[in-house]
């Protein structure tokens, strides 16, 4: 059968990724862009974004150490 080759980095090229995008949509959302009426929580996009911004430079923390040790 087929398997995905999946490492850590690549984990946390997509969790960058996702970051970016997070951030750039609730930057878009916010109300003094004139987008009041949305349905989605801006504060929890932007926790979540920030999350997984904070677990891509862990990941990218543990990548660094590991070349340099």
């Amino acid at each position: 059968m087929y398997s995905f080759a999946f490492n850590l980095w690549d984990i946390g090229l997509w969790l960058a990724i996702s970051s970016i995008i997070l951030l750039v949509t609730s930057e878009l959302l916010a109300p003094y862009y004139g987008r009041i009426k949305m349905v989605i929580d801006v504060k929890r996009l932007r926790i979540i974004a920030i999350g997984s911004g904070l677990a891509f430079l862990v990941i990218a923390a543990v990548r660094i150490s590991t070349v340099i040790g």
